[in-house]
């Protein structure tokens, strides 16, 4: 009884959790609509790095604890067992901290990318048709990944939380952190290429997250989720194809009076 009520309080905390990020997602994003600043259409949006490790935690909170909470479930009842036998209690927030640490510093190298590549186009005068055309071969990328061995691998292990506890279970504190840190990358290992196809599109396009979030996780939970993978890979190819054909096709492109072509 109890450990259902702990299980029930926690998975309320992570749904509501993701639910008020989403919420601060589309509240940010209706004010970039009503200012309509030029720059938000830019990999960084103008943003200084902390405001973007900032923006990029609260859309890995909204995209991934809700993927995630089967695992974060699953670390929970093992931990409770333990209790219960009167063995040493983990907090499951252990287990969470160092799952988002993952996400931190991959945010901080998102940043990283995009400023450089920023600062690369201005320098180089990269034309707006062209870096369009790169975003629709980092489209075609992530289309690519989706079909490739090492994405089978990292969503084998991501659908089966009880065997990555059985494989990868460390004791005490520093042992769940470090428990968080392994199944973090291990979804970075799924996802990666999904979540820098939103540069292309549009790191604020809430659309475009929220397709990204459902088909991770139709990926992780669903029965047919491996072959939905596969499936999701063609259409990002396709699409990447088209823009490098047609660069006004994706959303983020500027003509050259400056107006956004969606």
């Amino acid at each position: 009884m109890m450990l259902t009520l702990q299980r029930n309080i926690i998975l309320v905390l992570l749904i509501a959790a993701a639910a008020a990020a989403w919420t601060l997602l589309v509240w940010q994003r209706m004010g970039m609509d009503a200012g309509m600043p030029m720059d938000m259409y830019s990999p960084t949006m103008g943003m200084r790095a902390s405001l973007f490790l900032a923006v990029w935690m609260i859309m890995m909170v909204a995209m991934m604890f809700p993927t995630a909470a089967p695992m974060i479930l699953m670390f929970h009842q093992v931990q409770s067992g333990k209790r219960g036998r009167g063995e040493t209690f983990i907090s499951t927030w252990a287990f969470v901290a160092g799952y988002m640490l993952v996400w931190a510093v991959m945010g901080v190298l998102a940043f990283a990318g995009a400023a450089g590549a920023e600062t690369l186009a201005g320098h180089v005068g990269l034309s707006t048709a062209t870096a369009a055309r790169i975003g629709g071969a980092l489209l075609m990328f992530a289309g690519a990944y989706q079909l490739s061995p090492l994405k089978d691998l990292c969503l084998a292990k991501c659908r089966t939380p009880i065997g990555f506890i059985l494989t990868s279970w460390r004791d005490g504190q520093w042992g769940a952190v470090r428990m968080g840190l392994q199944h973090g990358l291990l979804c970075l290992g799924c996802c990666w290429l999904l979540f820098l196809a939103l540069f292309p599109l549009g790191i604020m396009n809430v659309a475009a997250m929220a397709v990204v979030t459902l088909l991770i996780f139709v990926e992780k939970t669903l029965p047919a989720g491996e072959r939905i993978a596969k499936v999701s890979g063609v259409p990002l190819l396709l699409y990447g194809a088209v823009v490098l054909v047609f660069p006004q096709a994706l959303p983020t492109f500027q003509a050259p009076n400056g107006m956004i072509m969606n």
